[in-house]
């Protein structure tokens, strides 16, 4: 099984020019290993929305990938993001959703998420029409795979699949450590728009 910690960290040492989404249980630990200008919190807002949040900036920015680092319970909450993802009638090449499956609302105190263990996101993201779903619960296999799966075209359905942790809720204010936590939602989402205009 991976530890999340390790996880994002392979997530990051392949990641080059990506835009990186995280949310809920992935936000702090990913600030702690990336303060890069094109990575963005989806906290502050509706849960469950990084997936297709990250949908609309890859379908704006086509010679742009997106990297969205989704937990389980965030996915379960909009699913059917997956069949919009698949249905679209040009597909989203640069998109690459990763789901961080530890089975529990991690943020706010590891409640189980339905399903149970025999859930399996990456048989419904094949049936939502994903073609190239991986799973993962390794980290040498991880790091070896990731190379390859971010040169190829999306979309693409990465299963993580993670031992339980203990996140707090990621909040946002202004002495936040993490720099991307430090604005409004809004102040962020300019921010990334105009990095997305710099890179």
């Amino acid at each position: 099984m991976l530890n999340k910690e390790e996880c994002l960290k392979i997530i990051a040492k392949h990641r080059t020019d990506e835009t990186a989404i995280t949310t809920m249980g992935t936000v702090i630990p990913w600030a702690e290993i990336s303060d890069h200008p094109l990575d963005y919190a989806s906290v502050g807002s509706g849960m469950g929305h990084a997936a297709d949040f990250g949908l609309g900036i890859a379908l704006a920015r086509p010679d742009k990938s997106v990297l969205v680092l989704n937990g389980d319970g965030s996915m379960l909450m909009c699913l059917g993001t997956l069949a919009t993802i698949t249905g679209l009638e040009k597909p989203a090449r640069n998109y690459y959703l990763f789901v961080c499956d530890n089975g529990t609302y991690e943020v706010t105190g590891n409640q189980p998420v339905p399903g149970g263990k025999g859930f399996s996101f990456a048989a419904i993201a094949r049936g939502a029409g994903f073609e190239k779903c991986y799973e993962f619960d390794q980290p040498d296999t991880l790091d070896a795979s990731l190379p390859s799966i971010l040169t190829e075209e999306g979309p693409v359905f990465i299963t993580l699949k993670i031992a339980p942790a203990t996140e707090p809720p990621p909040n946002r204010r202004l002495e936040n450590p993490a720099r991307y936590l430090r604005g409004t939602l809004a102040e962020s989402t300019h921010e990334l728009r105009q990095a997305l205009r710099e890179n």
